[in-house]
């Protein structure tokens, strides 16, 4: 996925330099200009808004990606890519139906690092059709590792758990939780028994 959007962003960025290269100003007089911002690393690099995107895995459509705004900071410390007005993405299977999808109110991505932080109102659905909802979601692309310390939420078809210290693999399909709590629906294996006979026969003598 990182493949795919870093080259979205280098297009945009090559986009923008011809811009600049090919459409120069009409008029060469010089003009007041206020002083320059000090802090360069406050600003982004590239600002994209409206981002609705399509992503490709093996040369298949896999992911769809959809943000408010997408900033990318270069300068900063550690550089991230910024989606400070929340962050949806969702993952098509073979038949191109939606089989899975995370969804954020903030989201950063720390390319050095290859992680990605998923901040306030975190909703995640895997493919088993599980739901987990959380504060904070950390993706470790290195380590291939999902987790988060922070209260979780998870609600399936036969079960319900919540606690902290939730890790996971990076389908979020073999997880563990700490400090768990839930609901566990139990089937009944105990064959129920049969009333005696003799019991039934003095019953109805009396």
């Amino acid at each position: 996925m990182k493949k795919n959007l870093t080259h979205t962003c280098s297009v945009a960025a090559v986009i923008m330099a011809a811009a600049m290269l090919f459409f120069p100003a009409c008029s060469h007089d010089d003009k007041p200009t206020g002083p320059d911002i000090g802090e360069r690393d406050s600003l982004p690099t590239l600002r994209s808004v409206g981002v609705s995107t399509l992503v490709s895995d093996s040369g298949i459509i896999r992911y769809k990606l959809i943000t408010e705004v997408w900033d990318i900071y270069d300068k900063k410390e550690p550089q991230r890519w910024a989606f400070e007005k929340g962050l949806f993405l969702e993952r098509f299977n073979e038949s191109f139906q939606v089989d899975a999808f995370i969804s954020a109110d903030t989201a950063y991505f720390y390319n050095r690092k290859r992680l990605w932080e998923l901040r306030s109102r975190v909703l995640v659905k895997n493919l088993k059709g599980e739901t987990f909802k959380t504060s904070l979601l950390y993706w470790d692309m290195v380590s291939h590792r999902i987790y988060s310390p922070a209260y979780m939420e998870i609600d399936g078809e036969t079960r319900q758990l919540s606690g902290y210290d939730f890790s996971s693999n990076e389908q979020m399909t073999d997880y563990i939780i700490h400090s768990s709590k839930g609901l566990f629906p139990l089937e009944d294996t105990e064959p129920t028994p049969e009333p005696d006979p003799s019991i039934l026969v003095e019953n109805e003598q009396e």
